[in-house]
């Protein structure tokens, strides 16, 4: 069994038998039991009914946040030739091929979200063991393998606060919807652009309720349930 530590024992003697509340009394649960000395990033977790062994009822997407997470995102993009210069003029903070691509194959990651061009897919294929484990591998479906055109857009997203939601094997999404540090609006604005994603990419194969239940919790703090039926109904 994992040991607590008191704060955190505390924090959920405080937090006691809680009912599933609105996003707005989470977020005001999360600020009461905060008890870490830095800037905590809010988390949003979405236990789904799907059933992971079927492809068909996967959910993986990005969503753009209004008010970003609060950190600065390093954008990675494999590109050979213009595309390069195209890159680097729109923001991104590593932009090449080859020697790029053999850094990376060496176990260097520092960089939050990597962007490659269709033309250089082939070359960046072996990086599938480096970054795959990651989730940094650049992938058609999630927006980050783009023609040379798009990159401004896409590497502008990425820095302004970009985040990809999946289903872990247990068919639960984690995502950051921003800081503590942030007013409740920006966190409120954050969540319902994610959740409103979410719910549309719900896969026609999960029959019935598709949200099972719902959490915010903090870096460090407790998990706060939330009211499924309210995440439910937000739409794009």
């Amino acid at each position: 069994m994992t040991k607590r530590g008191k704060k955190y024992e505390d924090a959920i003697s405080k937090l006691g038998e809680q009912a599933p509340c609105s996003p707005e009394d989470a977020i005001a649960l999360a600020r009461e039991l905060s008890f870490a000395k830095f800037d905590e990033t809010v988390e949003l977790h979405i236990r789904t009914n799907a059933d992971t062994r079927h492809a068909e009822q996967l959910v993986r997407g990005t969503a753009v946040l209004p008010h970003g997470i609060g950190k600065e995102i390093r954008v990675l993009v494999f590109a050979e030739g213009e595309a390069v210069g195209i890159a680097t003029a729109a923001g991104a903070d590593h932009a090449g091929a080859d020697e790029l691509i053999e850094t990376v194959d060496g176990g260097w990651t520092e960089f939050d979200i990597a962007i490659a061009t269709p033309m250089i897919m082939g070359k960046i294929g072996k990086l599938g063991r480096v970054l795959g484990r990651k989730g940094l591998m650049p992938n058609p479906r999630t927006g980050t393998v783009v023609p040379q055109e798009d990159l401004p857009r896409v590497i502008g997203e990425a820095k302004q606060g970009r985040v990809e939601y999946r289903m872990d094997r247990s068919g639960i999404i984690h995502v950051p919807i921003g800081k503590l540090s942030f007013s409740d609006s920006q966190i409120i604005d954050n969540l319902n652009v994610l959740v409103a994603y979410v719910n549309k990419d719900r896969p026609s194969a999960v029959k019935g309720r598709f949200m099972n239940s719902a959490t915010m919790s903090t870096t460090m703090g407790v998990g706060i349930p939330m009211d499924v039926g309210v995440l439910s109904a937000i739409t794009l």
